[in-house]
């Protein structure tokens, strides 16, 4: 009978190179409700600001049962890993469904079956550098920045410079999902986690942070590693052209700046506007902002003896008048004796971007058939 696959021609031609055949699509979803007393709670804690638990656990829990469904479901049919996986969660009749989409691969002889994050071809760059895939983690955070830090910051924000309360609460949270994604990994026997994305997102009235990737062991990396893994945000491809280098990852950094211009200095900003040119207090503001960002990236790096953080994103918000968020990205690496890629060079389909071919705008998208 016929398989129906998520999987793209590409991907099914780099799973075949690593002797892996597609199979079926499958599905796992969990629709949920907080609940009143979880509501209650969140709306407690989101006057002190940071964390809210009861949002996070709720969260947590349905998508470890979507996750869940969809990993029985495969097993159901003898596959021998889900590749492509995907997460959603969405509003559905007042409560949220949390979804969980991939495809089933097989292979002959296959042990055990992991699920993968990422498409197809992230997976052959993985495997081909000596990551194998074991399981699909995740963690997540839901905060507040809360009355109390808020009134604190707005006192702050009349002066110029950068407000730790506020950088504090982001940078504490960006760093506790890695952490419960690192935490999910070890459980598994894993000693990496590799091809993490990040997603920020509004639920409950708080916002959510929520950090996904594969967790996989590499038995080239330190022993120590089985039990600190090791953490990349770089692509496929590009943790492939880094372990063909020599180099392997030691730690996803992350460092925010939540940077004040101050009351005068935004009177004097919004004077300025008036006139054209540059506006040298936002300019200095931003830059400031910067600074302090990728300083911490760099002291994080060498406590970590890294060589070089690759793969820096910076992405600069505006979250109130006068207030600037400065995020800075990027992957520690080091020289690593013995890792190494399986393959002297890519083939073209595992680097090749797949397009979309509908392009009807009736479903909330549409391809400029000029462009």
């Amino acid at each position: 009978m016929a398989q129906v696959t998520g999987l793209s021609g590409n991907e099914i031609f780099c799973l075949a190179m690593k002797g892996f055949s597609p199979g079926e699509l499958v599905v796992g979803n969990s629709v949920n409700s907080m609940g009143l007393l979880g509501s209650l709670g969140a709306g407690v804690s989101s006057i002190l600001g940071g964390e809210v638990p009861q949002v996070t656990e709720a969260i947590h829990a349905g998508r470890e049962a979507a996750l869940e469904r969809m990993t029985r479901e495969a097993a159901e049919r003898g596959a021998a890993g889900v590749a492509g996986v995907t997460g959603e969660l969405r509003a559905f009749s007042g409560n949220t469904e949390f979804l969980f989409v991939g495809s089933c691969v097989h292979k002959q002889g296959a042990k055990s079956l992991f699920t993968s994050a990422g498409d197809a071809q992230e997976l052959y760059c993985h495997i081909d550098a000596g990551y194998e895939p074991v399981q699909h983690v995740f963690g997540n955070v839901a905060y507040s920045m809360g009355v109390g830090g808020g009134l604190l910051g707005s006192l702050k924000t009349l002066a110029r410079g950068e407000i730790r309360e506020f950088s504090d609460v982001f940078n504490l949270t960006r760093h506790a999902a890695l952490d419960r994604a690192v935490a999910l990994a070890k459980k598994d026997g894993a000693n990496a986690v590799v091809g993490v994305r990040t997603i920020i997102e509004r639920w409950a009235g708080t916002h959510e942070m929520l950090m996904s990737g594969t967790a996989a062991i590499n038995r080239a990396l330190p022993p120590q590693t089985f039990q600190n893994p090791v953490t990349s945000d770089l692509t496929g491809s590009e943790l492939w052209a880094m372990t063909r280098l020599g180099y392997a990852p030691v730690k996803l950094l992350m460092s925010t700046s939540i940077y004040s211009l101050g009351f005068a200095g935004g009177f004097l900003a919004a004077f300025k506007s008036f006139v054209k040119g540059e506006i040298n207090e936002l300019t200095t503001m931003i830059h400031d902002a910067r600074e302090i960002a990728i300083a911490r990236i760099k002291d994080e790096a060498d406590a970590l003896g890294a060589q070089d953080v690759v793969g820096v994103k910076t992405y600069i918000a505006e979250i109130a008048n006068g207030l600037v968020e400065f995020l800075a990205v990027g992957t520690a690496v080091k020289q690593t004796p013995g890792v190494a890629c399986a393959t002297e060079n890519l083939p073209t389909q595992a680097i090749t971007a797949d397009k979309d071919t509908w392009i009807d705008g009736d479903f909330g998208f549409s391809l400029d058939r000029n462009n």
